[in-house]
């Protein structure tokens, strides 16, 4: 059993492994304990001779693609590996890390363009519990006792000679059976059997393979073969269970919205929900790590707040007042958030984080390297002086050499028991707080019940205060649906007046004897007449002016006539238009003309003076009785020669049937 930790810390001098030409040159340091042995250039072929010599705890690399291209090569290193041989990445896992980050965490300062320098931080960072060990085979491993050699075609003394062969595999697999039996691991035994014992025994162990007690063996007639099974890919697991202490923010209420940092002042968890309740909350919080600050906004913490940090018997932070939104927005830019609530938790963490910076600085001046800061920093937190925390930590063995030079299944029952021992812990607490908040409960209902009938009482005045509002509404509606039809009944009376108005002008100018009222009609179509008979009516003896004729057809004449007005006069009239002449003709209204009448216009009524308009009018008529006689006439003429030719027509034919 080894005293003190051994690790080897390697990197990359030159070359690659992804070269052909150029292969890798590693910078090898040794470490054993606190005190590094010896410094190395060593190529990959002496790299694995002196882990099969020397067989170190830890083989610590800064990337795991320094010393294998793909999955299928890391298995293949990984396999080669001495059993108790870990392969630690130091600057984490899934989510890596610089290897500056990862050293400055236990204040080591390296030059990071120094291969060695590299390889020596590498190599105190990992024996100090930082990293993650390489997974790459389950708890399952696979021994394989076979021939060493093929028993060929032989001659005269070829069956004693297989004999002893399988005889020999036979015996070697008893004495692996016993060793197993002896360790008590859970194993499954397959034998295949051959003349004179067995050709083949393969044992599947139950073990990881570091666990299993038998080594790789090749003698004169038996080989022995020792594997671990497969992981379907790489996984890491921390080197150092403890988990990273953080500040966290807390800002409850119906969103209620979490931030934790580390103790660097870095982001790693913000989250919000409505549905987060307090054990949502420390259950979200043990997932990220351990609180060891927990800060709020306002200058008095909160109950539920003041709960969950007795939860984890972390240190309270809270500001000398409550924080503005100015500071708040100030504090939080250039970090990612969704809403306010996350806004006032990560400024609550942030504002602690801030005021606990200088204090940091100081103790990184005063620690010496190789010390985990964050657990320095942790305990001065809580109230320890610093010389007596660098003396208890001096004195407590480091975590990763414990877990080394324990037995393996010690070791496991060790990690079981600090994990039952937390989680008692945890549920003393939590019965604790569970019995608190069933008092709290308590209180909470007898105030819903109060604020209830507060409700109720509120709830009849605000349904009498809507229904008096509702009928309200219903009158305003009434009273502006009235206004708009009284608006609207104003409107028609003032056109009525309007209309009035005009009529008793046109009234009191056709009782002037010397001139003759004359209503304006704007187009002499249907749509024109049917406007003004709105306006001004259209009565019998109205004497109509129009000023365009265009569109005119027989039907507005009929309704002209149908009205009895007594003449139209229009510039239209004139003797370059006889179809309109002949259709006014036709349904007996004078068609007069402008410069015959003498009428004057204004707007949409019209003056014709009476001597003038009189005598145009007899023409018209006595035109009109020439007109009628005449069509008298050619109507009697039409008929005595329609008689005259029917009746040759049948003298004809009474002719004719008497010459017959």
């Amino acid at each position: 059993m080894r005293d003190r930790l051994s690790v080897f810390g390697i990197d990359i001098v030159k070359g690659s492994v992804r070269s052909r030409s150029r292969r890798p040159m590693y910078a090898l340091v040794r470490l054993e304990g606190n005190e590094i042995t010896s410094e190395s250039t060593v190529s990959m072929f002496r790299l694995f001779r002196l882990l099969s010599e020397e067989r170190p705890d830890i083989l610590a690399v800064d990337s795991i693609q320094e010393i294998a291209t793909d999955q299928h090569e890391l298995f293949f290193f990984l396999a080669s590996l001495p059993p108790q041989t870990k392969l630690v990445q130091v600057t984490g896992g899934e989510k890596k890390e610089t290897l500056g980050k990862v050293a400055a965490r236990y204040n080591i300062s390296f030059d990071r363009f120094d291969p060695f320098a590299e390889a020596r931080t590498s190599a105190r960072v990992a024996a100090l519990g930082a990293g993650a060990e390489v997974i790459a085979f389950e708890n399952e491993s696979e021994v394989v006792v076979s021939r060493h050699r093929s028993p060929g075609r032989g001659g005269w003394s070829q069956n004693r000679y297989v004999r002893k062969i399988h005889g020999a595999v036979q015996l070697k697999g008893r004495e692996i059976e016993m060793q197993l039996a002896a360790t008590g691991l859970r194993y499954e035994k397959k034998e295949t059997k051959a003349f004179g014992g067995c050709s083949r025994v393969a044992f599947t162990v139950f073990a990881a393979r570091g666990q299993v007690p038998i080594s790789t063996y090749r003698g004169a007639d038996v080989q022995v073969r020792i594997s671990g099974k497969r992981l379907e890919r790489i996984r890491f697991r921390p080197l150092s269970g403890k988990p990273r202490y953080m500040i966290v923010g807390i800002d409850p209420g119906t969103t209620t919205a979490i931030a934790a940092l580390d103790l660097d002042g870095n982001l790693l968890h913000l989250e919000s929900s409505r549905q987060m309740n307090m054990s949502g909350v420390i259950e979200a919080l043990y997932r990220v790590g351990k609180p060891l600050v927990i800060a709020s906004d306002v200058q008095e913490m909160p109950h539920s707040v003041e709960k969950i940090r007795r939860a984890f018997s972390a240190v309270a932070y809270t500001p000398k007042q409550d924080t503005p939104v100015e500071t708040k927005l100030a504090l939080t830019s250039g970090y990612p958030y969704e809403n306010v609530h996350e806004r006032d938790a990560l400024s609550a963490a942030l504002d602690a984080s801030v005021q606990y910076q200088h204090k940091f600085r100081n103790l990184i001046k005063r620690v010496p390297p190789g010390h985990d800061l964050d657990e320095v920093r942790a305990r001065v937190i809580r109230g320890q002086a610093l010389d007596q925390v660098l003396v208890d930590m001096h004195a407590v063995a480091p975590p990763a050499a414990l877990a080394e030079e324990a037995p393996v299944v010690s070791a496991g029952e060790g990690r079981h028991d600090e994990r039952v021992r937390v989680l008692d812990g945890m549920v003393k607490r939590l019965r604790t707080y569970v019995a608190e908040l069933q008092e709290e409960v308590k209180a909470k209902e007898y105030e819903i019940h109060r604020l209830q009938g507060r409700l109720r009482a509120v709830h009849d005045t605000r349904t009498t205060q809507l229904a008096k509002d509702a009928e309200v509404a219903k009158r305003d509606a009434i009273i502006q649906s009235l206004k708009k039809r009284l608006r609207k009944e104003e409107r028609h009376g003032r056109t009525l007046a309007k209309r009035v108005e005009r009529i008793r002008t046109f009234a009191e100018l056709s009782v002037d004897g010397e001139a003759v009222p004359v209503k304006v009609l704007d187009a002499l179509t249907r749509d024109g007449l049917r406007r003004l008979a709105d306006d001004t009516g259209v009565h019998e003896g109205d004497i109509v002016y129009v000023q365009r004729t265009g569109g005119w057809g027989n039907s507005v004449l009929r309704d002209l006539a149908d009205a009895k007005i007594r003449a139209l006069i229009t510039p239209g009239a004139g003797e370059g238009n006889v179809q309109i002449g002949a259709a006014f003709r036709e349904v007996g209204i004078p068609l007069l003309t402008p410069s015959e009448t003498g009428v004057q216009v204004r707007g949409r009524q019209g003056l014709a003076p009476r001597d003038r308009i009189e005598p145009a009018i007899s023409r018209w008529q006595e035109e009109q009785a020439q007109f009628v006689r005449e069509k008298e006439s050619s109507r009697i003429e039409h008929m005595f020669k329609e008689y005259k030719s029917e009746r040759g027509k049948e003298v004809k034919k009474g002719g004719g049937r008497n010459d017959g």
